[in-house]
């Protein structure tokens, strides 16, 4: 057996970022010992992701992203553009390969954590005893580590009840344009001049790293995803008919799919994975970190990870805190139940708030991270009535299982 003070399973973003995060020692300096549990590679590659978030200034992973706008637009269904600069603030794009890279290097050169390639199997934590991760090497070997802390980063096996269940689900197109088509210096967050869905909204997504290339996005807000070749015709509408792209090469394609849900935004999410084992604790998406709103979830990582390394470093116990305010998640539960519900003219919402929120408070109502009478503020441009009569009904609205 293994022992460890730390042990992190899974090395996706929220893996990586607190690996990363780590102190060599704590405040005692005494060595903190990791390791990380990561799945073997299986038979076909991981498809590669792209993350996209906002900061001020030089970021801690700058060296691996792609590109950045400081101008960000949104296109009405009716064709309206809204451009905002959101300086000093960069938006980012970051693909996953390179954010694995350049951690995966860092983490080579830091002899005090130790990766391990592993099938995870169980988590336990008896009382009195150090939690232990048990698990399967890619030869069928057993791998058991005992540490002091877990950072569990999988996936729940059950989805939690929940009062409303969308998905935001997506397909992007890495294209090559012969003519100049794009504004590098432009990123098109929502292009509302798709064709809306009869349930939910549909948009475009836009980001440019020259005039000839961009990834290009279809994305819809709705209750289940579409096949390939649906994502295709509208990708094919978009870019034809929208942009007026001409012919394109498609260089890469990326799919996803990612849970709108008020499962963990009316009641403060749990902080260990298991309320019986105080030394285990969620982090990543699996911890909350995803806005439910906007599927943002990058930026909330770092911010967890952050405040779990900060722990560790003053010798505290490091219970990740909750990545978005109750406030904000109580808010985001209201408008989840307004779109699917139909009450709520998506595009238009989105459309008025871009439009008429200042860019620095929105983005910061968008993070979670401004105060109530900034709430109120953004509050005043969405429809008060059906927001209203959303609100109201919302505590007597039965939570169910994901279907």
């Amino acid at each position: 057996m293994v022992e460890s003070d730390i042990v992190i399973v899974g090395g996706g973003a929220a893996g990586l970022s607190l690996a990363h995060r780590l102190p060599g020692d704590t405040l005692r300096r005494r060595a903190v010992s990791v390791v990380l549990v990561d799945a073997p590679a299986g038979p076909l590659p991981t498809p590669p992701r792209t993350w996209c978030f906002w900061e001020a200034g030089p970021g801690r992973y700058d060296t691996a992203v792609t590109a950045s706008w400081q101008w960000l637009r949104v296109h009405s269904r009716r064709g309206t553009a809204v451009r905002r600069s959101i300086a000093p603030l960069r938006y980012k794009m970051i693909r996953s390969h390179d954010f694995e890279a350049l951690v995966k290097g860092d983490l080579a050169q830091r002899p005090w954590i130790r990766r391990v390639e592993g099938t995870v199997h169980e988590v336990a934590a008896p009382p009195g005893c150090p939690a232990r991760v048990r698990a399967t090497d890619a030869a069928g070997a057993r791998i058991e580590v005992a540490a002091r802390w877990v950072f569990d980063s999988r996936p729940p096996h059950r989805p939690p009840a929940a009062r409303t269940h969308l998905l935001q689900h997506f397909r992007g197109w890495f294209v090559r344009t012969r003519r100049p088509v794009f504004d590098p210096d432009v990123a098109d967050l929502m292009d509302f001049r798709t064709p809306q869905p009869a349930h939910g909204l549909s948009f475009g997504y836009v980001l440019p790293t020259s005039s000839h290339t961009a990834l290009v996005e279809y994305t819809e807000f709705g209750p289940a995803p579409l096949t390939a070749d649906a994502y295709d015709a509208a990708l094919e509408h978009y870019t034809r008919h929208v942009l007026g792209t001409g012919p394109l090469r498609i260089r890469a394609t990326e799919q996803g799919v990612i849970p709108m849900t008020d499962a963990v935004l009316t009641d403060r999410p749990a902080p260990t994975a298991d309320r019986t084992a105080p030394s285990v604790f969620r982090i990543g998406a699996a911890g909350g970190c995803t806005r439910p709103s906007t599927g943002y979830t990058f930026a909330a990582i770092q911010r967890q990870t952050r405040a779990v390394a900060q722990a560790v470093r003053a010798g505290r116990r490091p219970a990740p805190p909750p990545p978005h305010p109750r406030r904000a998640r109580m808010m985001d539960a209201v408008l989840l139940r307004a779109l699917d519900t139909g009450r709520l003219d998506g595009p238009d919402f989105f459309f008025h708030l871009f439009d008429r929120v200042p860019a620095a408070r929105l983005l910061r109502f968008l993070d979670g991270r401004t105060h109530l009478y900034e709430d109120l503020a953004v509050g005043v441009h969405a429809p008060l009535a059906p927001m209203l009569r959303t609100a109201a009904e919302l505590p007597w609205v039965p939570r169910r299982p994901a279907s």
